[in-house]
């Protein structure tokens, strides 16, 4: 039986010993040096005013109390040094470097980073789903050489990849490849209903499905308004963004159409009259505000059609209709006339 322990190679106190508290106490100061080990310096010389505990890392080329003992872990006990001899895999906390090493067998290295974590939070509580959170005031991700890339990868084309923004834990604006590889903006108001504002598709097609556009017209007819009145819509040949129709204009025909979001408008109104005839064809807004005119007043006898565009801003609920003043006959319908409108 060895006289020491084989790891820490601590005195083992024999048989018939006389004066065994001497190699206990022994045992207990290598202990004491050695377990939860602090390394106070990396030196190859005793500090001059040494206190009691301090251990050190002796270098090359060692000095003074410390000569041969390169290489050694010593510790200042009871007013003299007592040296260790580190084994492979020992490990301690360096105090004036703030770093934790590990003894390669030669040297004192900085203990590796973890290559993988289970988990990681940051000031913060991860969890299966979440396995790295995050809380704090900001986050950084700086470059390393001339640029830097955050990359989020998904298993399949209907998976998703995506940025969630949310208030208090619902979420109110999504981005990303969500269920397909075309780039999508959703945004919601309650966090569970979503509209997609924006879609670009792979090959780099740029759509707004619910940008406000609208064709519309009072219907597939010929009608010869009265003087003074209005003609309203019964027919969205082209609808998306939430223009609708609304109740039945004030005087003459069809229905009011209702503008759904407030913004600048890109308006045009086409009309086609069946026989030529002095007219005026005004678009107006809520009845009373004009927003273009067309007017003709030639008496030929030849059926025309006209245009004119203008941009306007249309408030959310507002609504439109034609006014109409002469007598000619107009004819109605998909690319006659008809009144198209898009938000800019």
């Amino acid at each position: 039986m060895s006289d020491t322990t084989a790891n820490l190679d601590l005195p083992y106190i024999l048989p018939s010993q006389a004066q065994k508290h001497v190699t206990h106490n022994e045992a207990l100061q290598l202990l004491d040096a050695i377990v939860q080990l602090v390394v106070s310096s990396q030196a190859a010389s005793p500090p001059p005013d040494p206190e009691e505990g301090d251990c050190h890392a002796v270098i090359a080329t060692a000095s003074g109390d410390w000569t041969g003992q390169e290489g050694a872990l010593t510790a200042y006990i009871d007013g003299d040094w007592i040296f260790i001899a580190p084994k492979p895999g020992w490990r301690a906390w360096f105090v004036t470097e703030g770093v934790q090493r590990y003894w390669t067998g030669t040297e004192w290295s900085l203990l590796p980073a973890p290559s993988a974590f289970e988990r990681l939070g940051i000031h913060a509580t991860a969890d299966e789903t979440n396995r790295l959170a995050v809380s704090a005031d900001a986050s950084l991700f700086n470059h390393a050489g001339a640029g830097h890339q955050l990359k989020l990868n998904k298993a399949s084309v209907a998976d998703t990849a995506s940025l969630l923004f949310q208030t208090a834990w619902s979420g109110r604006t999504e981005m990303g490849l969500s269920g397909s590889d075309a780039f999508q903006l959703k945004t919601s108001s309650d966090g569970s209903s979503w509209t997609t504002a924006l879609t670009i598709s792979p090959e780099g097609a740029v759509l707004l499905p619910t940008r406000p556009l609208v064709r519309a017209s009072y219907g597939e007819t010929a009608m010869t308004p009265p003087d003074g009145t209005l003609s309203g819509f019964g027919t969205l040949h082209f609808n998306q963004g939430g223009f609708a129709l609304g109740s039945a204009i004030p005087s003459g025909s069809g229905n009011r159409l209702i503008v759904p979001v407030t913004g600048p408008y890109l308006v045009t109104v086409n009309v086609s009259c069946t026989a030529a005839a002095s007219h005026t064809v005004s678009l107006l807004k809520d009845g009373s505000v004009t927003i273009l005119t067309i007017r003709d007043f030639d008496s030929g006898s030849a059926s025309y059609s006209q245009s004119a565009t203008a941009i306007a801003w249309l408030e959310a609920g507002s609504w439109l209709a034609l006014q109409h003043h002469g007598a000619a006959e107009l004819q109605f319908g998909y690319g006659k006339t008809e009144l198209i409108a898009a938000l800019l």
